[in-house]
């Protein structure tokens, strides 16, 4: 029996780096479209989902200002506080009613409790801090501490005594 070499194929195939990532893209867009579970199993009634309220934070002339979107919360569960340098917003939005029914359609909404750690700014007067609390929007009004002006040092010359 005779053995024959494998010939490579040698022949120029243009390279085309783009179509190669849009093919891998297309894959991605696949994998990710479809669901991993079956519809009837998208909503886990004993684990809560982990939601964290979109805040904003800018910066004013004198002050800055911190917003959080909370909306369906009552003033009540919701705390502000500051330790040294941070500020932290903790608070629980509670589910308005229970559902146990085996064909949820669709749950979107997110309940269970929530912390936000905001790093301050050397320069805010954390003494006089205001939080209001208005259709579901959270606004924190951090005042700038009173800047610390330089204090001009006057030099002296002293001239040396000739002999």
């Amino acid at each position: 029996m005779a053995m024959e070499r494998r010939r490579r194929d040698r022949s120029l195939v243009p390279w085309r780096p783009f179509q190669n990532l849009q093919e891998m893209e297309r894959h991605f867009d696949n994998i990710f479209s479809r669901p991993f579970w079956p519809m009837r199993w998208r909503h886990f009634p004993t684990i809560e989902p982990i939601w964290l309220p979109a805040i904003e934070v800018f910066e004013k002339e004198d002050k800055f200002v911190v917003k959080a979107d909370l909306p369906g919360m009552r003033q009540e569960d919701i705390n502000v506080s500051v330790v040294g340098d941070t500020l932290t917003i903790k608070g629980e939005r509670k589910s308005e009613t229970e559902v146990k029914e085996e064909d949820y359609h669709c749950c979107e909404r997110s309940y269970g409790s929530f912390s936000r750690l905001i790093s301050l700014p050397s320069n805010v007067d954390s003494k006089n801090i205001e939080a209001s609390y208005e259709d579901g929007v959270l606004e924190i009004i951090l005042p700038k501490a009173p800047e610390v002006k330089p204090k001009k040092v006057t030099i002296a010359t002293k001239k040396k005594e000739v002999k």
